[in-house]
């Protein structure tokens, strides 16, 4: 019954870690999906890729969140945030670039069965301006997360609520003094 406990809150955890994440890149992923539709459909091609979206946001809310797991990357907690945030913006996107790439690799990799044969068919097959496009949204989607991020690490979620939605509920207490 305990281990049970502990596995929900373990799960429940990590939930609410990814979450955050999971909801920004998701309005990103969405946005560049409905863009690029939209695009194409001018020239009589139609793309659903909704599904798309919401895998890729999923896919890079959790690179995130291992990338955290590693002690160098927040590296500058006590300089100015440029720092943390161009640092954190470039480890993300390294390991962003190396799973997009794998995402591709994999599946080639299955079918010919040999890893170097994979690579080479890949590199040669794959629409670079595509490919380059999508890392440059990325690299935009995550300065932007990682400026965020930051934000509220220094200012602190209670006053990033506060600044956002207002003042927070005012309890009282038993001997009447007021707590946020």
């Amino acid at each position: 019954m305990a281990n049970t406990k502990k596995v929900g809150a373990w799960l429940l955890h990590e939930f609410y870690e990814v979450l955050p994440p999971a909801i920004f890149f998701l309005i990103g992923f969405h946005l560049l999906a409905i863009t690029r539709s939209l695009m194409l459909r001018e020239y009589g091609l139609h793309v659903a890729s909704a599904a798309g979206a919401t895998v890729g946001a999923l896919l890079v809310a959790k690179v995130v969140l291992i990338a955290d797991a590693f002690p160098f990357v927040n590296r500058f907690p006590d300089r100015p945030l440029t720092y943390n945030v161009l640092w954190k913006t470039g480890i993300y996107v390294i390991a962003s670039v190396f799973v997009h790439y794998l995402e591709h690799l994999i599946p080639v990799w299955w079918r010919l069965g040999s890893l170097a044969a994979a690579n080479e068919q890949l590199l040669r097959e794959i629409v670079w301006a595509h490919f380059l496009v999508i890392q440059l949204w990325l690299l935009v989607l995550l300065f932007m997360y990682c400026s965020m991020r930051e934000l509220v690490r220094a200012i602190g979620p209670r006053e990033v609520k506060r600044m956002f939605f207002g003042a927070s509920p005012v309890t009282r207490t038993k001997e009447g003094a007021r707590h946020e």
